[in-house]
């Protein structure tokens, strides 16, 4: 009985953490394809190698965690980015972020709050080139996009309500001659598209595997005690076992800070903590369920590959510079604070439960 009452505390504690980020990353993503032209982002993060370094930089400073990644990649895939630049962006978003590098300075101290940063966009850098060397995969991308650009926008393609309303404004279909100037009311409108969207399809897209992914890592947090990965010590053994507890669970790079924070206070090395918070934050059950739905298993095991290794590449060269500078992180170390209060987490988890469930959106959305 006292494990289900742990159990369940823990589920509401992870929703609670994740909710306001993920609702971030669905309106980012809404909005970015009301407003946002396919055209523009297949350019930018289309294929090549450069697409991959743009995506990395791109974002690196989002503030948007694991779960809340998941729907703008997918809506960045769809839109035309290529497999690597869409896994770098995955990568580097979730690993780091203008939230997480106050939190990592507060808690860790600077040497954290600049070499975490580095680490991830290389780390996105890396496990781009690595997926792109699915060869047969991005030809098949390519003749995917120009079979699109043959059928054109009135060709075969699923209809959603913000591209229905759009049609007399944007669509190759519509009136040619519609103005070009955007008018207050064409601007509410377009907002508005971008949030039905994001409410409605796009959450129908991720919720099963972020029910998973939250279920899963609920059962990670009660039944894998902390004192389990404090008896491996430091060194490559307990980086590799970290990267095994740290791929399937869901943690927020914001909220993976404070847990590092503890390990290395508890005795492990630095480089073992970061393997936590780069391992942790750019994989779990959600994430790897969508990359094999939307890029396939190719991709997903060279993404896996790709954080894994950089992870403890990464993690072994802190750990290594540290001691040949005589640097101590422990002394850098300050205590943890709130981000944001509980009730305001467990309202946004009401709310992406409401709209998860059909019949009860349609009441508040017609």
């Amino acid at each position: 009985m006292e494990q289900l009452t742990a159990l369940t505390i823990n589920f509401l504690n992870l929703s609670a953490e994740a909710s306001p980020w993920l609702l971030l990353g669905l309106l980012i993503a809404g909005l970015m394809k009301a407003w946002v032209p396919s055209k523009v982002l297949s350019k930018h993060l289309g294929q090549g190698k450069l697409a991959i370094i743009k995506a990395a930089l791109i974002g690196a400073p989002l503030p948007l965690c694991s779960c809340g990644v998941i729907p703008v990649a997918t809506e960045l895939r769809r839109s035309g980015a290529s497999p690597s630049a869409t896994s770098s962006f995955l990568v580097a978003t979730p690993e780091t972020g203008i939230d997480s590098v106050s939190v990592s300075y507060a808690l860790l101290g600077p040497v954290f709050a600049v070499y975490r940063p580095i680490a991830a966009i290389m780390s996105a850098i890396i496990t781009g080139l690595l997926v792109a060397t699915i060869k047969d995969e991005e030809k098949k991308t390519v003749a995917t996009q120009q079979q699109n650009k043959k059928t054109g926008c009135c060709g075969n393609q699923e209809k959603v309500k913000i591209e229905e309303t759009t049609k007399s404004t944007s669509s190759c279909c519509g009136n040619k001659k519609a103005t070009p100037v955007m008018t207050e009311n064409a601007f509410v409108s377009k907002t508005k598209q971008g949030v039905y969207y994001a409410a409605t399809k796009l959450i129908d897209d991720i919720i099963i595997w972020l029910l998973i992914g939250l279920i899963f890592a609920s059962i990670v947090r009660t039944f894998l005690p902390q004192e389990f990965l404090l008896s491996y010590g430091s060194g490559l053994p307990a980086m590799l076992l970290m990267i095994l507890i740290s791929i399937p669970m869901y943690i927020c790079a914001t909220a993976s800070t404070p847990i590092a924070a503890g390990f290395i206070m508890a005795g492990l090395s630095p480089g073992t903590a970061l393997v936590f918070m780069m391992a942790g934050p750019a994989t779990n059950i959600s994430t790897l369920g969508v990359i094999r739905h939307e890029m396939g298993t190719a991709v997903l095991i060279r993404y896996l590959l790709g954080v894994a290794l950089c992870a403890i590449g990464f993690a072994l060269l802190l750990d290594f510079s540290l001691s040949f500078y005589d640097i101590s992180i422990s002394d850098q170390m300050k205590h943890s604070h709130e981000l944001l209060p509980e009730w305001f987490g467990l309202s946004c988890a009401a709310l992406i439960a409401f709209l998860s469930i059909k019949p009860l959106r349609r009441l508040l959305i017609k």
